[in-house]
């Protein structure tokens, strides 16, 4: 017995993300890019906006942005930074308060002495520093007052601390001398590694040294020096904008007070030695900025440099968001912090950005041409036409997202007679005969199986007549200035997927006109930009049509033309481009010569008029009346339905005898399909 073999599984890091969500849809970001596209938009710049717009149901970098600006906006007008010395103030009034009360109640004080007391209580300056520094060698008669002047410098040595570093305030609160004296040796020996590591002396030994001893210190538990410095740097950075918001005279008050920071300027001092390393080792932070804050909320020095920070990080999330910059890519949003700002859901949306914008590039929706700009695949353009073609489908036939099985796949109109199934065959089985087959067959042979393959039969279709389709739209400026240009297109590509995914057999030739005509690839076309030149040359572009109909000699051709305006140039013999306007009657002539010799050729011809210019009117219903031609004047929204559906009458005419403009009974009651197979 061969030994089993187990495959083995693979492991990956978990990225974060709904792991049960599932992967991003691209049909409704391929639309929208395509869209954009036709209307002038490079690729990449159509995805880009459809990023910042985002989709139905998912927010874009907009959204994003707006929400960044909005937590921006509340920090700067809630917040004010006067916390700290309104704290300080609080414990000072206070401390004056319990002295007041103490010297009141006790009658063994010397009268003369207690006068004295009152009066240096009495004449404390309105400056709060001053007050402070003022009673730093009072003799506190009150064991109340004595320990609300004491906190005020376990205050400000603590605040000064949560400046540079976070949550150093709640973690000193009722410290020991012996806490107050591992802060200053911890502040001795990383002002020492900075100042070796400027030098170029340090090593990782002496990192990791310093770390071993005050580890505790640093949460974000840094695994070199660079790390370290990074994470301190942007903290002090903070503490620096913050001390330049506010007033002169809160940062005079400030300094003041600071000298006071646990009984001693020496805190200080080595505050102001770090502070110098770190701009020294880090110049490239921000030390120089500032923000207006003028809410009602206090903030004191450490939680207002957290909040300094935070505006930092909504900075950058801004300047990421916007994604302005050269080389922008969705990888760049910082997702963690994208996190902390505005929280966990605000990140799966970047996240599903980034997803999308991934996919996008890797799915063949978009690939970079020879010269570097992004374009879309013939995938996408297959895709997008398939979403055109549904639109015209429901606008047709009314009946949205409805399938008819019976022609799915089917070669041509059934006939009713049924055979049996060969290899190849692709017609739909006649289900009702293929059962009848398994169990005439079962009567003789009850063990069989119920349905063989050679039971199965397929129902028969009509021979199905090749058409040889010319689809002439107009591209002189007029389209693009009344806005026809974009309509134009999605009529252009509607039509061409069906032909492609349902008619294979049909030849389609995209001619554009405007002071010259040309054949253009669908690709070319529906990338093509707005044309501005003047001229409308219905003649080069009927030349072009015939020359295709006559390579398709066998085919019935269609003559489908798109068009807003008058004829106002013809080629001349010489091969040069004759423009005159009003149109000249050498022009016309030209024009009706050729609508004849396609006439000639058995053309089926439609005129789309855009616009309701009397002139045009007149010249092309005499135009439509001169071959037997049709004229419809659709809307531009249903411009495509229109084209599609005067393609599929002509087919049809020329089988059974439908006539011209039945489409929507073909549409509606024959069964058109479009589906992902095609």
């Amino acid at each position: 017995m061969p030994r089993s073999r187990t495959r083995a599984s693979r492991f990956r890091r978990y990225d974060g993300g709904d792991p049960l969500a599932p992967p991003v849809d691209l049909r409704e970001a391929v639309e929208a890019i395509g869209e954009d596209v036709m209307a002038g938009y490079s690729p990449e710049r159509a995805m880009r906006e459809f990023l910042r717009r985002g989709g139905r149901d998912q927010a874009g970098l907009d959204d994003l942005a707006r929400r960044v600006a909005e937590r921006r906006r509340e920090l700067t007008q809630r917040h004010n930074l006067d916390g700290t010395l309104q704290e300080v103030r609080e414990l000072l009034d206070k401390a004056v308060l319990e002295e007041r009360k103490q010297l009141a109640r006790d009658v063994d004080l010397d009268d003369a002495d207690r006068a004295f007391r009152e009066m240096q209580l009495e004449g404390l300056p309105p400056n709060v520093a001053a007050a402070v520094s003022e009673l730093s060698s009072y003799d506190w008669q009150s064991r109340e007052a004595r320990e609300a002047y004491e906190q005020i410098k376990d205050l400000l040595g603590r605040e000064l601390l949560d400046q540079r570093f976070a949550g150093m305030k709640q973690a000193l609160e009722n410290a020991t001398d012996e806490d107050r004296a591992a802060v200053n040796a911890m502040l001795e020996d990383l002002n020492e590694l900075l100042e070796k590591h400027r030098r170029g002396e340090d090593t990782q030994e002496d990192f990791e040294e310093f770390m071993g001893k005050h580890g505790d210190f640093f949460p974000e538990n840094p695994q070199n020096i660079d790390e370290l410095l990074d994470a301190m740097a942007k903290r002090a950075a903070a503490a620096q904008r913050m001390l330049n918001s506010m007033s002169a005279e809160q940062r005079a008050e400030l300094m003041e007070l600071s000298q006071q920071a646990f009984g001693s300027p020496a805190l200080m001092e080595s505050m102001a030695r770090l502070d110098a390393n770190l701009q020294s080792l880090r110049p490239g932070e921000d030390w120089g900025g500032s923000e207006r804050m003028d809410g009602e909320e206090g903030l004191g020095l450490g939680d207002g440099t957290g909040v300094f920070q935070d505006l930092a990080d909504l900075d950058d999330l801004a300047e990421q968001l916007g994604q302005s910059y050269g080389g922008a890519r969705m990888d760049d949003l910082d997702l963690d912090k994208l996190a902390r700002q505005l929280g966990a859901e605000a990140a799966v949306d970047a996240r599903t950005l980034q997803q999308l914008e991934q996919a996008l590039r890797d799915s063949g929706t978009l690939q970079r041409g020879t010269d570097g700009n992004l374009r879309l695949t013939p995938k996408a353009m297959r895709q997008l036409g398939k979403a055109l073609l549904r639109d015209v489908a429901d606008k047709m036939s009314g009946r949205q997202g409805q399938r008819e099985l019976r022609r799915a796949g089917a070669a041509g109109d059934l006939s009713g007679a049924t055979r049996q199934w060969e290899f190849g065959d692709t017609e739909p089985w006649h289900v009702p005969r293929t059962v009848l087959n398994g169990v005439v067959r079962r009567a003789g042979d009850p063990t069989g199986q119920r349905v063989s393959i050679e039971d199965v039969e397929v129902q028969e279709t009509e021979a199905r007549t090749q058409a040889c389709v010319a689809l002439l739209v107009d591209t002189s400026f007029s389209m693009a200035m009344d806005g026809r240009w974009v309509p134009m297109k999605r009529t252009a590509l509607a039509l061409h997927t069906l032909i492609t995914s349902r008619f294979r057999g049909d030849a389609l030739q995209l001619i554009g006109f405007g002071r010259y005509a040309e054949t253009m690839e669908i690709e070319e076309l529906t990338g093509l930009d707005s044309r501005w030149d003047k001229g409308t040359n219905l003649h080069h572009a009927l030349l072009l049509a015939n020359r295709h109909f006559r390579k398709h000699p066998s085919a019935q051709p269609v003559l489908l033309i798109v068009t807003d305006g008058e004829p106002t140039s013809h080629l001349e013999p010489d091969g040069e481009v004759y423009f005159a306007y009003p149109p000249s009657p050498l022009t016309i002539a030209y024009a009706v010569r050729e609508l004849d010799n396609a006439a000639r050729l058995g053309a089926q011809t439609t005129f789309f008029r855009l616009g309701e210019d009397p002139g045009l009117a007149r010249f092309i219903d005499s135009m439509a009346d001169r071959v037997e031609g049709r004229v419809v004047a659709p809307e531009l929204d249903d411009l495509g339905a229109a084209v599609v559906g005067s393609y599929l009458g002509s087919r049809t005419s020329y089988r059974s005898g439908f006539g011209g403009g039945g489409y929507g009974d073909w549409f509606g009651g024959r069964g058109f399909w479009v589906g992902d197979q095609a």
